[in-house]
């Protein structure tokens, strides 16, 4: 019968609607059960997963299936596979005459296909819900590959108890990657999603048993292995209690499962930069030496290494993992936490000082009692040297140096200097941390910290491939994963620091003794060249080291989660030894390349480190950062004039300018020299000058060390209750001089030599005066605080 136009037009709109119907049947994400976070090494090894949310071992689905696994599971589920569409009607229609024959179902004709849409839907089957399955399988077909269908049938295919998926269930029931298993091991879970339920240990045995050996007779009788291999296969064991999957960087997991949405990962697989022999070796060290430092309850340790030439994490252990200790706080990320950084700043301090044109390497610092607005801070050994190399205050982690510096520099310039350079717990204004910034007073990452130093080396590494510019991305922080491309380079003239600056900052940090070494190591070729600096936080909290060479940077933290002190919680001793343990995993390399073109020779007073005057005698050449220019010229070289037998110092009223001597002389301010001369022995002092000369005019001989002009002091109450005192202290250019001292105008003692007195005025406001025996005076005030009226 002839159709009209119209019914053509009909039965095509019917057409286009069932074909859209059909197409649209799938829905866009097949599975939608929530799965397991995974963490990989490099080379694709599980290194940490977490159990799903609703309570099942299910891993993202993997980028390709074991052929052992295909080849298994095709010669045991449907061995004709690769020849249908979705559908095998040959194995259904024999299926339904061995069901018929038996009266009861003894053979299924599913495919692989039909089945990965039988685990999607998770439905009471009944007979239109199987012509159903057999579209959607169609469907399927037509939408994936078949090595996709496989890879979404080993992903979703239930194993027995809490485990779904083939890399859960190989990891679960033999500890080990899939592609590792032998054919006994993989056709005993290729059998499994048929029959979950024969995992039980103890249970079930010969079931499972007989199902593998008649998979491997098949694979056998397939040709896809040989039946020599298949009866070897038949004579492994088959898998019993479940094993616990590996927890080798449980920290690392948690910080992806927090970050995932920001790095805009959509798996909850990520395959990281981690190197799986290192990550496994830093875990066994540190597990070491937290079982030898808990004995004084020292709990937790972590450890994070770069590779500062691809900007990617090597090992990151966040702490000794030990879920079962709940007490030890095992669980968390000290390289996320906010700890106070002790020393680890001073060589930010010490480069930015070079690089803004504050000092040259080895310029004097003051090393004196120091009291600044009411804060005293102290050298760890509470020593002083009234004056050291600015280089080797750094090596020595010299407290009241650093403070000078920082001081002289501005504590709100280092503060801006520190944010722009990715400390990023800065996070009150800079008053707030006053000077004590330097000494650790603020709070610092772990993270931020090996961060901001991988900057620097990778500035200094870049210094010939970028021709002497410099590229802001340096300063980015590392990652975990390989991103999907490297951000642009944006080349610009000038950096945070410039190469002279970091160049002399790694050098001056190499010379630190290392631990237990007593400087033996530089007689080994085999020793690496480390830069490195340890910290100790205040209340022995914070154990630190740092160090790097130009391919690693690596950081060590000692301590405890919860921020409890213990005696002996000290960088040098708890974190350092740690830190070249974990150097000793690392390859060697060559040093860093000197950035000449950024450095300039100029010549230098070796005695003071300052740029030479004209009364420096001893003038020697150095490369130092092109900024040192811009430094002062040294301020303690001066011309003195003595008699002409060289023995006194004399004026133009007690000698004649012709029969003067001239000289160049080294003269440290009284309160540096006091100390200074101590531990210098090479140190010359004034001569005296000669009997009869006026000295009228101020000579500068005397200098009060404690208590500064102005400062406010406090005097505490002894042990027995009695009101304490303070001991005044004052330096005099002349040794065996006396010094009278006396109190608002009022005479109190008198001291030869070591100048130190013990007093205890009343609250109130003072003026001490100090008249040596030449006649020199001194006067300064300070305030003694009203107990009732302390802050």
């Amino acid at each position: 019968m002839y159709k009209t136009p119209k019914a053509f037009l009909i039965t095509d709109i019917i057409c286009i609607i069932l074909l859209l119907v059909f197409l649209l049947l799938l829905p866009s994400k097949l599975f939608k059960s929530p799965t397991s976070f995974v963490v990989e090494a490099s080379n694709g090894n599980l290194l940490s997963a977490a159990i799903a949310s609703d309570g099942q071992w299910r891993f993202p689905v993997a980028d390709s299936v074991p052929v052992k696994f295909k080849d298994c599971i095709i010669a045991f589920e449907d061995k004709r596979f690769y020849n249908h569409f979705g559908v095998d009607f040959l194995a259904m229609s024999r299926a339904m005459r061995q069901n018929f024959r038996a009266k009861s179902v003894v053979s299924g004709g599913s495919t692989l296909t039909m089945q990965v849409i039988r685990l999607s839907r998770k439905e009471d089957r009944n007979i239109w819900q199987k012509i159903y399955e057999m579209i959607l399988a169609f469907r399927l077909e037509l939408k994936y590959s078949k090595q996709e269908i496989i890879g979404l049938y080993a992903a979703n295919a239930p194993f027995g108890s809490n485990v779904v998926g083939l890399e859960a269930a190989s990891w679960r029931y033999y500890g080990r990657n899939a592609k590792t298993l032998s054919w006994g091991e993989m056709a005993t879970l290729a059998v499994l999603p048929n029959s979950p339920s024969l995992v039980h240990p103890g249970k079930n045995s010969n079931r499972l048993i007989k199902k593998r050996n008649d998979l491997l007779d098949r694979l056998a009788k397939l040709k896809y292995i040989d039946q020599g291999t298949a009866n070897l296969s038949k004579l492994e064991p088959i898998p019993g209690k479940p094993m616990p999957l590996p927890q080798n960087a449980p920290h690392l997991l948690n910080r992806f499962k927090a970050e995932r949405a920001s790095l805009e990962i959509n798996s909850t697989r990520i395959t990281t930069t981690l190197n799986e022999d290192i990550q496994l070796k830093v875990n066994a060290i540190l597990k070491r030496y937290n079982n030898r430092y808990r004995s004084n309850d020292i709990n937790n340790i972590s450890a994070l290494i770069l590779d500062a030439k691809t900007g990617t994490v090597v090992s990151y252990v966040g702490n000794i993992y030990q879920p079962e200790n709940t007490e030890l706080l095992s669980h968390v990320d000290m390289i996320k936490a906010s700890r106070s950084p002790g020393s680890t700043l001073k060589p930010l301090l010490y480069a930015s000082m070079l690089n803004d044109g504050f000092i040259l390497p080895h310029t004097l610092i003051p090393d004196v009692p120091t009291q600044i607005a009411g804060y005293s801070p102290q050298n760890y050994d509470l020593g002083y040297d009234g004056a050291i190399a600015a280089d080797k205050a750094l090596s020595r982690s010299l407290n009241i140096p650093a403070v000078k510096m920082l001081q002289q520099y501005k504590y709100e310039r280092f503060y801006d200097k520190l944010k722009k350079l990715g400390i990023g717990t800065l996070n009150q204004p800079a008053d707030h941390y006053g000077l004590s910034l330097i000494l650790g007073g603020s709070e610092v990452t772990m993270w931020d910290l090996a961060n901001t130093y991988m900057g620097m080396v990778r500035t200094l590494n870049h210094f010939n491939a970028y021709k002497g510019l410099y590229d802001p991305n340096d300063y980015k922080q590392a990652t975990y994963y390989h991103p999907k491309k490297d951000p642009d380079k944006d080349y610009e003239r000038n950096s945070f620091l410039d190469h002279g600056a970091i160049w002399a900052t790694f050098n001056a940090m190499e010379e630190v003794m290392r631990p237990g070494d007593e400087g033996l190591w530089e007689q080994f070729s085999s020793s690496q060249r480390v830069a490195w600096k340890t910290g100790t936080s205040f209340g022995f909290r914070d154990a630190w080291a740092l160090g790097l060479t130009p391919s690693y940077v690596v950081c060590v933290w000692v301590g405890n989660a919860d921020g409890e002190g213990r005696p002996g919680l000290v960088g040098i001793e708890a974190a350092a030894p740690v830190l070249f343990d974990l150097f000793r995993l690392l390859p060697n390399g060559k040093w860093f390349e000197t950035p000449k073109t950024k450095l300039k020779k100029i010549k230098v007073c070796k005695q003071s480190g300052y740029k030479a005057g004209e009364y420096c005698p001893d003038v020697i050449e150095d490369w130092v950062p092109v900024a040192g220019e811009k430094t002062a010229v040294c301020p303690f070289h001066k011309i003195i004039h003595l008699d002409k037998t060289g023995t006194y110092r004399v004026t133009d009223q007690c000698e004649s300018v012709t029969s003067m001597q001239h000289k160049s002389w080294f003269i440290l301010p009284p309160a540096m020299e006091y100390y200074y001369r101590i531990k210098n022995s090479d140190y010359k002092n004034l001569p005296p000058y000669l009997p009869g000369c006026d000295l009228s005019g101020g000579n500068n001989v005397m200098e009060l060390i404690y208590p500064k002009n102005g400062a406010s002091v406090y005097i505490p109450l002894e042990l027995n209750g009695t009101r304490g005192k303070i001991v005044l202290n004052a330096a005099h250019r002349n040794q065996g001089s006396k010094i009278y001292w006396h109190i608002d105008h009022e005479y109190i003692a008198t001291t030869t030599n070591y100048h130190q007195l013990a007093v205890s005025p009343p609250p109130g406001k003072h003026t001490l005066t100090l008249v040596d025996e030449n006649g020199e005076r001194l006067v300064q005030v300070f305030t003694v605080m009203d107990k009732d009226k302390k802050k």
